[in-house]
């Protein structure tokens, strides 16, 4: 990719990419700081990237995967040295619905919940979550149906046990 065809990507791709990730982390700053250091190191890998290859989800993926490391310090930048030491506040109960669809969830294959989260939690189009997930769309598409008729019968055995 020339410095011409990646600039006709920025320009078409940047808002596109900052609104998916702002719905995945909740932050619109954080997300437009994440994209623009995505860009930044796609402008150095730019002989690699491919137009035809798919480079928006090379960019979103590098630009959530920065957002959940600037996380994971925030966090930890914020808890007490000895938090062993602290009394245990007063937590609310788990909302019982999405510890249900959690757990149902966690029993689902790696790729079927991949592609549940990518398309449902997360509203990406089939075509690219085939392009995230590196999977033809016929088998994103099958993964989809597979993934929605077990969660179904995850989530009415969970429902069942709990009456």
């Amino acid at each position: 990719m020339d410095a011409e065809e990646f600039d006709a990507f920025y320009t078409t791709s940047f808002s596109r990419i900052v609104n998916q990730v702002h719905a995945l982390i909740g932050d619109r700053d954080e997300a437009q700081d994440c994209v623009q250091e995505a860009f930044a190191r796609a402008w150095s890998h730019r002989g690699r990237l491919d137009v035809t290859r798919r480079p928006e989800a090379w960019v979103r993926t590098t630009a959530y995967r920065l957002a959940v490391s600037r996380w994971r310090r925030a966090v930890r930048s914020r808890r007490n040295p000895d938090r062993a030491l602290q009394p245990l506040g007063d937590q609310p109960p788990p909302d019982e619905a999405r510890v249900e669809l959690m757990r149902a969830l966690d029993r689902l294959p790696p790729d079927q919940r991949r592609a549940l989260v990518l398309h449902h939690l997360c509203d990406i189009p089939v075509t690219e979550v085939a392009a995230v997930v590196g999977a033809p769309v016929g088998t994103v598409k099958a993964r989809l149906s597979r993934g929605r008729a077990t969660l179904q019968s995850l989530l009415s055995e969970e429902g069942a046990g709990h009456v």
